[in-house]
């Protein structure tokens, strides 16, 4: 009998504010963007800013255009097989004050080296890359 698998969106935020990166530590110990899932009917645009309230209750940022990235993985929850896919976007945020949800252990604004070693996955590593490699590109960021 072949195994179901079910099928999760969700987006992720590189929020940034200056050269400074947002990760956040989840409870299971790693250091993540930004991430959630999309709800019926919601946008990307929609679902990455309830995120970035609800797990850090920031309200004044702003998607930059012309950055979206996606990965996908597999994962096992509760004996049922998972593909997620991930959509990604910057976000420059105007304030560092940061209130982290029960979701998560702690928080930190780091430098990109800091940062790209603090992340605990390859792909989350890869896409703060690019954001930065984006951010060069339009001078935001040396």
């Amino acid at each position: 009998m072949k195994e179901s698998i079910r099928e999760e969106f969700s987006v992720a935020a590189i929020v940034y504010h200056e050269n400074e990166y947002l990760l956040l530590k989840y409870g299971l110990g790693h250091w993540e963007f930004v991430k959630g899932h999309i709800e019926d009917g919601e946008s990307d645009e929609q679902t990455i800013l309830r995120e970035l309230e609800e797990e850090a209750t920031i309200t004044d940022a702003v998607i930059l255009k012309g950055f979206k990235e996606n990965y996908e993985y597999f994962f096992t929850f509760k004996g049922q097989r998972i593909h997620k896919y991930v959509n990604c976007y910057l976000i420059k945020s105007n304030t560092k004050d940061v209130k982290i949800s029960y979701e998560h252990e702690d928080y930190v604004w780091l430098a990109f080296p800091k940062a790209l070693k603090q992340l605990t996955y390859n792909n989350a590593k890869i896409l703060l890359e690019k954001a930065k490699k984006f951010r060069v590109k339009l001078g935001m960021q040396n």
